[in-house]
């Protein structure tokens, strides 16, 4: 999977992180990566857990948590802890494939997918493109601030470097509640197709309620929550 889901964050709220962003406290990137990621990882990262990071936690993971086409394409059981990266001129994080579980004790999620919430204008920074290398092929990403990157957790990912300006961005990841990502793929075709249904139908036609069930049992089958 590498789904662009556009205008997460409109540019209010976008400008209102930004602001927000500026008083946190930031540290070395390297002491949450594990493993080879350590390696490769030159970036920094705020602390969201006090003060005015952990209201910036809260507004960032309601609208993510809120996002329909997020919802439907990950099938969501569990979120991790957001973390907000910077990366500045010749900071990076080289490839690499995230870790099979994040966190501990009662915050210990399983990493089906990964997530990209990009927070600067592109034109404000050179580089940083988030590349990922799936099975259809790799995939460069660089897209508006408010913009969210989908992807497949186990697939080998990149942040190039940055030679101008700054990149921040927010990044996250899901349990899903169905694993196997055919599944995953069906159910959103599915969704989308309720979408683009109910644009055509009136809310009342049998149509609506078959399709329903469809989903609903499919779901059922699929789940493992």
């Amino acid at each position: 999977m590498f789904l662009t889901i556009a205008n997460l964050l409109g540019p209010r709220d976008v400008a209102r992180v930004q602001k927000k962003a500026d008083v946190l406290d930031w540290a070395d990137g390297t002491r949450t990566a594990g493993g080879r990621a350590r390696a490769v990882k030159r970036n920094l990262q705020a602390d969201l857990r006090t003060g005015p990071g952990e209201g910036l936690h809260t507004f960032l993971m309601d609208a993510i948590v809120a996002n329909s086409v997020l919802k439907a394409a990950a099938q969501p059981a569990r979120f991790s802890r957001l973390m907000l990266s910077r990366t500045g001129p010749g900071h990076h994080y080289g490839p690499h494939v995230d870790n099979a579980h994040v966190g501990a004790g009662d915050e210990r999620v399983r990493t089906d997918l990964s997530f990209t919430l990009f927070l600067s204008d592109p034109a404000s920074y050179d580089g940083g493109e988030l590349v990922v290398e799936s099975q259809s092929g790799a995939h460069a990403a660089k897209p508006a601030a408010g913009d969210l990157v989908l992807y497949a957790s186990g697939d080998i990912h990149e942040v190039r470097p940055v030679t101008r300006g700054e990149r921040l961005a927010c990044v996250g990841w899901i349990a899903s509640a169905v694993r196997d990502p055919q599944a995953r793929a069906s159910l959103f075709e599915l969704e989308n197709l309720r979408a683009a249904l109910g644009a055509k139908l009136p809310s009342d036609e049998p149509e609506h309620l078959a399709l329903e069930k469809v989903i609903s049992n499919l779901v059922r089958r699929w789940s493992e929550d």
